[in-house]
């Protein structure tokens, strides 16, 4: 009691003296200072932010992101726990054996990445390469392109091998630059959405062994949809993303590494060019390094973490054969009803098309982007163009995960037929 006595004396004390001392002319350039500083806020509150917020309903039916079912968006909406709570650290080994599973790896080196499948890819590329050394990039659309770029930025030695989209790329072609370019690392889409192909991958880890050489694969569009068995294949690094046929939200990208990528990436002599996607840090946040304690690194994406286990959870109840099975029917579906519709695939053999995302080639004298708008307007439904190399060459149709279903097939080919009949055809 007598301390706050003597605090509330000296407070009225303090304030009759400043009462009493006669105030100084204010400086004209004080006046807006003082102004300022006796305003909370200068910036209104801006009105969109008072209003709810609106997301139209749209079916996705574009190379990705996918319509998210509602069991996975019912697991993003459950309580936040904390990124460092035991209870979070089983979910993540949860995501670690699902990652497994539709890896088909038994790779210790498995994790989720917090970020999309362009965080993956840059993961890897910091991970394993220093600057300096040869990075050889096979380029047939725009993820070979994009390696690429980051792969110069970090200071590699960058060589490509190059194909039109759509186009693929012989164990013979690729032993023979691996011989030329002695790369530390080879770059391969196996799932290349741009074009709408599926690249072989039998042999080429093999090669990549022979030339000893780290073997990368991204399998962004075709995870679930289309086979891929890392151990099996002799693939090193192997990464995806969250949103196509995993159906989760956007925002993680599992990758795995096996020993021979483990090897390299932990014996470097410089750091990697980012600390966020260091895997010597990212290691032990998944607990995958051994160490009795992990340690904090970033806050990851907790929601995002619910759906992406969802997700894994069910694809592993389906069964990974299903799913492949599944989407090829359903795809083989879509390509009978598109080419009934007088439309040309772009791909043209079979075997090579990517299930998950097909290719039309642009229909003769008709504007690809009036197509795309028509159909968002009149039927919700989104399709897209080409992408990189293939832009003014194809118009893409994804139906994957859970939008991987005969009605929806229809739902594109009522949508389309439409669209060819009410938009203007060029005479030439």
């Amino acid at each position: 009691m007598m301390r706050r006595a003597l605090f509330r004396r000296g407070a009225l004390l303090a304030h009759q003296a400043a009462v009493e001392v006669p105030s100084a002319p204010m400086s004209p350039n004080l006046q807006p200072r003082l102004e300022r500083a006796m305003s909370s806020v200068t910036i209104p509150p801006p009105a969109c932010m008072l209003r709810p917020l609106e997301v139209p309903f749209r079916y996705l039916f574009g190379p990705g992101p996918s319509n998210v079912p509602p069991r996975i968006l019912a697991a993003g909406a459950r309580p936040i726990i904390g990124h460092m709570h035991p209870e979070m650290y089983e979910i993540m080994n949860d995501i670690k054996k699902g990652i497994q599973y539709a890896f088909q790896t038994q790779n210790n080196m498995t994790i989720a990445m917090s970020g999309s499948g362009h965080a993956a890819m840059e993961c890897a590329v910091f991970n394993t390469v220093e600057p300096g050394e040869s990075v050889l990039v096979a380029v047939n659309g725009i993820w070979g392109e994009r390696v690429a770029e980051i792969a110069k930025r970090m200071g590699a030695s960058v060589h490509t091998i190059v194909k039109a989209p759509g186009e693929i790329f012989t164990n013979k072609e690729i032993e023979k630059a691996l011989a030329k370019h002695k790369p530390v690392l080879f770059f391969l889409t196996h799932g290349e959405s741009s074009a709408g192909i599926a690249h072989p991958i039998d042999g080429i880890g093999e090669l990549c062994r022979r030339h000893n050489t780290l073997f990368l694969v991204d399998t962004v569009a075709s995870l679930g949809a289309a086979p891929i068995f890392m151990d099996q294949q002799n693939i090193d690094i192997l990464y995806t993303g969250s949103q196509k046929a995993l159906n989760a939200p956007p925002g993680t990208a599992p990758i795995s590494f096996n020993e021979r990528a483990c090897q390299k990436m932990f014996n470097r002599k410089t750091k990697p060019v980012s600390y966020l996607f260091d895997m010597s840090h990212l290691s032990n946040y998944w607990g995958n390094d051994g160490q009795p304690a992990r340690l904090y690194h970033h806050t990851g994406p907790v929601t995002g973490f619910f759906g992406l286990r969802e997700s894994l959870a069910i694809l592993a109840e389906m069964g990974l054969e299903k799913s492949w099975s599944h989407h090829k029917d359903v795809a083989g579906y879509l390509w009978k009803g598109l080419e009934d519709l007088g439309l040309k695939l772009f791909i043209q053999d079979k075997e090579l098309r990517l299930p998950s995302v097909t290719t039309i080639a642009i229909p003769e004298g008709y504007n690809w982007r009036e197509l795309l708008q028509y159909m968002m307007k009149h039927h919700q439904v989104e399709m897209t163009g080409g992408l990189g190399p293939s832009i003014d060459k194809v118009i893409r149709v994804g139906l994957m995960g859970y939008n991987c279903q005969r009605r929806n097939a229809d739902i594109v080919l009522a949508a389309l037929a439409e669209a060819l009949k009410n938009c203007k055809k060029s005479k030439a």
